[in-house]
Parts: C-alpha cells; sequence; structure tokens
C-alpha cells in the first residue's frame, strides 16, 4: 500500500527555518516524480518543489530559501525551508506521481498521484 506520511510542521518567526520531512512507503522515493505542494487558506494549491531524475524544479516565490532533497537509505523526502515569510503559511502537503513526462507542476497532477496528509506550517511577522 502507497502511503506518505508528513511531519515536521510548526509555528516560527518571520526569518525562521523548519525542515519537513515525507516518510514514503509502499513505493521508492528515487524512482518516481515527488513533489511538494501547499495550500493556504482560501488559495488554490500551489506547487513548491517537483524532483525529476533531471533535478528539482522550485516554484519562483520559495526559489533560493528552499531545497527539496531525497534520502533513498530511508526512502524519505524532505524540504528545507529557510528565510520564511508570512506568505509561506498554509498545509504542505508532499505527494508522488506514478507517470512518465512529468515536467512542471500542471503536469505532474495530470498523472496517477499520491498524497500524504499534509502539516501546517505557520509564519508569524
Amino acid at each position: 500500500m502507497v502511503q506518505l506520511v508528513e511531519s515536521g510542521g510548526g509555528s516560527v518567526q518571520a526569518g525562521g527555518s523548519l525542515r519537513l520531512s515525507c516518510a514514503a512507503s509502499g513505493f521508492t522515493v528515487s524512482v518516481y516524480y515527488m513533489a511538494w505542494f501547499r495550500q493556504a487558506p482560501g488559495k488554490e494549491r500551489e506547487g513548491v518543489a517537483l524532483t525529476r531524475v533531471s533535478g528539482t524544479y522550485y516554484a519562483d516565490s520559495v526559489k533560493g530559501r528552499f531545497t527539496s532533497s531525497r534520502d533513498n537509505a530511508k526512502n524519505t523526502l524532505y524540504l528545507e525551508m529557510n528565510g520564511l515569510i508570512p506568505e509561506d503559511t498554509a498545509m504542505y502537503y508532499c505527494a508522488a506521481a506514478f507517470g512518465a513526462g512529468v515536467s512542471d507542476f500542471s503536469a505532474f497532477l495530470r498523472v496517477r498521484t499520491f498524497w500524504g496528509q499534509g502539516t501546517q506550517v505557520t509564519v508569524s511577522s
């Protein structure tokens, strides 16, 4: 059974850092497209980072501040978030895409995906 479990969210002040983890089971994270999305209240879901074989693609809003990585031995995806700002406040989800040709967030959402339950990040000013 495919399962994704996020952890590491919390409340921080602006300028702070958090590291989110996404533990995967039922499949191998190194083989599939993995992504982080976020959704703030009243806003649409937004792609944050997309890890592909060719590298990781970041949304402009987080480029230079967030880093996504994988620990294949632990079968876990991470999102290191630095320089947090209030606009980063959202529920963060990790997801896996079981498809081909995923070049961006829109393509990711068009193939079969699995999602975690999310972890809340709150940044105060």
